[in-house]
Parts: structure tokens; C-alpha cells; sequence
């Protein structure tokens, strides 16, 4: 992949571990149990933190907007997070965690001129985002404060466009006809990441191997799981499509602009990478699409 869309990528692959260290890092989970949530887990607080930004919305809404998940997982989870604490309170908590986070790993370069200048160049990217067609999260996040803290603003910048690349991602497999299981499969059958992976998405066997079937009378996947020549190329169609959906931001930014902005995300990505915090395996298929 060449040209616009694999700069697009780019710049999602630099970002999303930056956003990430929310759902991973020690510090996220310490206040999250400060707001009464269990840490046994991290769905509890994954759910609270990435859906505080709809308010205090019902599970159907959270199904939809995340697109991904099994219903009977989600309502093992919502609407009981607001019962602990109320969105506002999740937003004040998530940014406290992301401070802390931070802090612990990039120390007193949280203060520094690399990171004001990659936070406003971010923030410029991220201004230009437009709303996704089926999907919310992206919105819901633009419309929130600023914070003042360019490390902040940096972490702000990277979720809103994280979240409005997904809206334009969960279009793009509506119009491939991939409903929210059969998204996953076939992402899998890609070699995105092992199905064993996807589990955690709360999908059941029977319907793992129901939406399986349902590819294979399309002809997108073999009978060993794999996918077929049709199967790729969808996923193909998929991946640039949501690249195109995620553009105008980096077009926005311009070119000299979103290499800047890259070559000032290196050593911080380089760092949350190493850190061990993250998964080395993820359902978004970083490092492998």
C-alpha cells in the first residue's frame, strides 16, 4: 500500500498506543477503582472510560457505537458502570489517569516543547475531523474540553481521531456486509490476530462458527477458516476505505505538518511499545494491516 492511504495508516498505527495506555496502565486502573470499580478485569473500567463521553447511555447504545462486542457482554457491564459513577466523573477520573500514566512513563518530557509542539499539531489534525456515518464516539469526543496540559491535549487529539477513524471504519464494513461478528472472523481469517484473540470480544462459539459459515456461503472463507481470494480483497476494500474515511484530518494537517507530527511521535511510541503495557496480540490488527 502506497500514497494517501498508507499515510493515513501511519499515522493511526503512531497514535493508538498512545490512546491505549488508558485501558493498560497501572495508573488507569488505580483510579478507576478510586470511582468503585473492580480491577479484577479491565472491561469494567474499559467500558466506563471509552463510553463516558455518550453520558450515561443503555447498553443497545454501546452495542452499536463499539460495534464490535456481543450484546450479552455488554450487559454484563451497562448501564451498572454509571451505578459506581456518573459520566462526568469518569471524565475527570480518565484524564487524571492518562496524567499519571504519562508521567510515569515519559516523565518530566510531559512538560517539554516536543510534546507542546506534537499536541498542537495533533489538536489541528483532530479539529478537522468530520462525524462518521454510522458511529458516535468520534463526535461525542470532539465535543468535549480541551485540556489545558499539552500532554493532555496530545492524549485528546490522538482518542478523537482514533474514535473518528472507527466510525468511518464500522461504515466501511456495513457497506462490505459484514455485520459485528462476521467483521471479526473475517478479520481473523486475514491473519489480523489469532481467533483466540477475538474472544474477548464475548462472541460464543456458536455464533463464532455460524458467522464462519455465513462467509463460506459467500465465498470469502475456506474451509479451513482462512480467507479466500474474495475474502482478502474485501478485507482490502475494507481497510482503504477506512483509511479514506480517516483522511481529512491528515489533509487537513498537510503533508509537512503530519511528517513533523510523526517524527515527534517516534520516541513516545517507541517507549509505550516498549514499556510491555499493551498486548503484543490486538484485535485491531496494529502491525498486521
Amino acid at each position: 500500500m502506497t500514497g494517501e492511504p498508507a499515510r493515513v495508516r501511519q499515522m493511526w498505527h503512531l497514535l493508538e498506543p498512545l490512546h491505549a495506555v488508558l485501558y493498560y496502565a497501572p495508573e488507569a486502573f488505580e483510579e478507576a477503582a478510586a470511582l468503585g470499580y473492580g480491577t479484577e478485569e479491565r472491561w469494567t473500567s474499559y467500558f466506563a472510560w471509552r463510553a463516558a463521553p455518550l453520558g450515561a447511555v443503555d447498553a443497545p447504545e454501546v452495542v452499536r457505537t463499539f460495534h464490535s462486542f456481543a450484546p450479552a457482554m455488554v450487559d454484563r457491564y451497562v448501564p451498572a458502570v454509571w451505578a459506581a459513577a456518573g459520566p462526568d466523573a469518569v471524565l475527570a477520573a480518565r484524564l487524571r489517569a492518562v496524567d499519571r500514566s504519562y508521567r510515569a512513563l515519559f516523565g518530566d518530557r510531559v512538560e517539554g516543547p516536543r510534546f507542546a509542539e506534537a499536541a498542537a499539531l495533533a489538536r489541528r489534525a483532530a479539529e478537522a475531523t468530520t462525524p462518521g456515518v454510522l458511529g458516535a464516539l468520534g463526535p461525542a469526543n470532539s465535543a468535549l474540553p480541551w485540556p489545558d496540559a499539552p500532554h493532555l491535549a496530545l492524549w485528546h487529539a490522538a482518542t478523537v481521531l482514533r474514535e473518528h477513524r472507527g466510525d468511518g471504519h464500522i461504515a466501511a464494513l456495513a457497506g462490505a456486509g459484514l455485520d459485528p461478528v462476521e467483521s471479526l472472523v473475517s478479520f481473523a481469517a486475514v491473519g489480523a490476530a489469532r481467533p483466540e484473540v477475538f474472544a474477548s470480544r464475548g462472541w460464543g462459539e456458536e455464533e463464532w462458527g455460524a458467522a464462519r459459515r455465513r462467509l463460506q456461503e459467500r465465498g470469502l472463507l475456506a474451509a479451513d477458516g482462512t480467507a479466500t481470494e474474495a475474502g482478502r480483497e474485501l478485507r482490502a476494500k475494507v481497510e482503504l476505505r477506512t483509511d479514506e474515511e480517516a483522511a481529512a484530518p491528515w489533509r487537513a494537517l498537510g503533508e509537512e505538518g503530519r511528517v513533523r507530527l510523526a517524527e515527534l511521535l517516534g520516541e513516545p511510541w517507541l517507549e509505550t511499545i516498549g514499556s510491555g503495557m499493551l498486548p503484543g496480540e490486538n484485535t485491531l490488527g496494529i502491525g498486521k494491516v
